[in-house]
């Protein structure tokens, strides 16, 4: 194996880290971020809610099991960039596998391994998310902050229409009795394959959507899917939301979905010092009382004080490690939202039970019809 070429990390604020090139060579920028999952790269790093974002995984070998063609949420890598400590260039996993370096390099994707992530992420924490360069092309750092300063702040920035299909589709059985209307933000394939297994036929409708052209489709279900990108940025897709909560079909929020959900009520978002970001969460179900180990990926948050004065909106989960509000639901509607993944994939299936919900509240709904 030949020696990889050195690779510099610039901060915003300066700090400097030198480490090796992975994936394709070149010049990689967006905001930090740090994923504390330890399996599951794969289908991280091809969900669409990191697009723009330099991936920091805090588990210390990275590509030692390969890639597949099935573990996927998405059609490429949404990250822009990711850090690692030890980078593997051989896979343990036998058949149709191929390594974690070609996979960066077929789509023009790259980083830096061999630097002490730890402090990195010990420094992100303390400091906040801000945003960060990688290069193995550029080594002086005047010019990298140059190149530095060309990236856009996260906060206020609209990622969605970026990673959204941009003409509907459908998946599941076009004869199923319940049909679900999908708003993509950026939607995972596995939240798609949770409705699709639960017999719903679903349709994908692009994220700027018009509330008449979905209900034109007769819906039984919406779901609001989740996405990269600041909320509060997305004035359009707040308004539809907001014309649709007005009728009685049906409706689950996840992640933007959500906070989309909450901005179309009145409520407000803001940007978290650093985000949640991984697959060992701990949320407790206020209804229940139970708790869930979840997997999360998110930068902004509802305001849960806002949430907790509305008259129509019951807060249903809280985060357990910083008491963030984690799920709504509308006191006389069967509507709610989650402010986390209950999909996995990868993680914990401990929310699955949410879609469970979801296609009961068609079920009831439809049969008040009847």
């Amino acid at each position: 194996m030949t020696d990889k070429k050195k690779a510099i990390l610039l901060l915003e604020d300066g700090t400097i880290f030198e480490g090796k090139a992975i994936g394709k060579s070149g010049t990689y920028s967006g905001e930090i971020a740090f994923n504390t999952g330890m399996t599951g790269y794969q289908e991280i790093f091809t969900d669409p809610s990191y697009y723009e974002q330099i991936l920091i995984m805090t588990t210390s070998h990275i590509g030692n099991y390969g890639t597949i063609s099935k573990e996927v949420e998405s059609d490429s890598i949404k990250i822009a960039g990711i850090i690692v400590k030890k980078f593997s260039d051989t896979h343990s996993r036998a058949g149709e596998v191929t390594s974690l370096n070609d996979l960066l390099i077929e789509n023009n994707r790259g980083g830096i391994s061999d630097i002490d992530t730890r402090a990195l992420v010990r420094h992100v924490r303390d400091k906040g998310a801000m945003n960060v360069i990688i290069s193995s092309e550029l080594t002086d750092v005047e010019e990298l902050k140059k190149e530095l300063a060309k990236t856009p702040s996260m906060d206020g920035l609209e990622l969605s229409s970026k990673v959204s299909t941009k003409e509907p589709f459908f998946m599941g059985d076009e004869s199923s009795s319940s049909k679900v209307a999908v708003l993509d933000y950026g939607v995972k394939k596995n939240i798609v394959r949770c409705l699709t297994d639960r017999g719903c036929y679903v349709k994908v409708f692009p994220h700027n959507t018009e509330a008449s052209e979905i209900l034109a489709w007769n819906p039984d279900g919406i779901m609001l899917s989740n996405g990269p990108g600041d909320p509060s940025a997305m004035p359009q897709e707040i308004e539809t939301v907001k014309e649709l909560a007005k009728g009685d079909t049906p409706m689950f929020g996840i992640c933007l979905g959500h906070q989309i959900l909450a901005l179309s009520q009145g409520l407000s978002t803001f940007k978290m010092h650093n985000g949640h970001r991984g697959i060992n969460h701990p949320v407790k179900n206020l209804i229940t009382g139970k708790g869930e180990i979840t997997s999360q990926n998110h930068g902004f948050v509802v305001n849960r004080e806002e949430a907790e004065a509305h008259s129509d909106i019951e807060m249903t989960h809280v985060h357990l490690n910083d008491d963030t509000l984690a799920g709504i639901k509308f006191k006389a509607k069967k509507i709610f939202s989650v402010q986390y993944h209950p999909e996995s994939s990868p993680g914990p299936n401990d929310s699955r039970y949410l879609f469970d919900e979801f296609v009961e509240n068609i079920k009831e709904s439809k049969a008040q019809l009847v």
